[in-house]
């Protein structure tokens, strides 16, 4: 906050905008830019790795394993992310409590479940009661992060899945042909071929991601869809120093901008990326790079 900004009414236009838009409030709008690109830099690998880990399960020749890959995949995508959030967020959060209590508190003589009532002694809470406000907050984003990751990672496998089943057999039949296990066809064949089938549909996921963050909201993270709706919103002199009307238009406008950047953005690294898989590569894509280059 500037020093100049300590009587707001007797400023002119610009400062008073440049006071306003370095409040304490408005810190918290652009941090919040910063945890939306925190969470996407962090889900991304995690969701991709549930993904990678869910088609290979998907494809096992252990029933079990088979089984438990295409169980992940199709209950996950089956259900509404909203009813997923609001739902996996409390049963995980209770279930590290549960455990936490059952280790630190072996003689709670209460039963746990008390009528709708989850009641865990104040040393297995997570946090702790006692805990700053940034541990909870931390706490509350990384709960988030593996929420976000696990749903994603489920949209994820099925498009790994798909793509595994695209590579062509007789490429894992040559690598059978010439003597290499199953291990080895599956990490030196089939794996480095896949990208190329799997990007267009992990790139659309990707922009869903980026368009899914505002559900951070009902995870308890103050996200910048939070921000913008509490500074858009009309002000009056009884409760700020900086009164204004209903700004809210404004505020989702400048969000409208944010993400429409960062997607054409994200398009063109993908479109790179692509580039760069179908080089050489028996695609389509990577036939039309061939014939541009004669």
């Amino acid at each position: 906050m500037f020093s100049y900004c300590t009587d707001p009414a007797t400023l002119d236009g610009l400062t008073w905008l440049s006071c306003y838009l370095t409040t304490g409030k408005h810190m918290g709008l652009y941090w919040a830019v910063g945890t939306v690109l925190i969470l996407l830099a962090i889900t991304a690998p995690l969701a991709l790795s549930f993904g990678f880990g869910g088609a290979a399960a998907a494809r096992s020749h252990v029933p079990p394993l088979r089984w438990l890959g295409k169980t992940y995949i199709a209950i996950v995508r089956g259900v509404p992310d909203i009813a997923f959030f609001l739902f996996f967020v409390i049963a995980l959060d209770q279930a590290i409590e549960y455990l936490r209590h059952k280790v630190k508190c072996p003689d709670w003589p209460d039963a746990i479940r008390q009528g709708n009532d989850f009641v865990v002694c104040e040393a297995a809470k997570m946090p702790l009661g006692n805990a700053p406000q940034w541990v909870h907050e931390t706490y509350g984003f990384f709960i988030a992060v593996f929420t976000f990751a696990l749903v994603f990672g489920a949209f994820a496998a099925n498009v790994l899945y798909g793509a595994m089943t695209a590579v062509p057999r007789g490429q894992l039949e040559t690598a059978e042909a010439y003597g290499m296990s199953r291990r080895q066809t599956f990490w030196r064949i089939l794996v480095p071929q896949m990208w190329v089938y799997a990007l267009p549909g992990l790139s659309n996921l990707w922009m869903v991601l980026i368009k899914a963050t505002p559900l951070l909201f009902l995870l308890g993270v103050e996200d910048i869809v939070y921000w913008a709706r509490e500074l858009g919103g009309t002000k009056t002199p009884q409760f700020t120093d900086y009164p204004h009307p209903d700004w809210r238009m404004w505020y989702f406008l400048a969000l409208l901008v944010f993400y429409l950047c960062f997607t054409k953005v994200s398009e063109v690294v993908l479109g790179r990326v692509m580039a760069r898989l179908t080089k050489g590569q028996a695609t389509a894509a990577g036939e039309r790079q061939r014939k541009a280059a004669v």
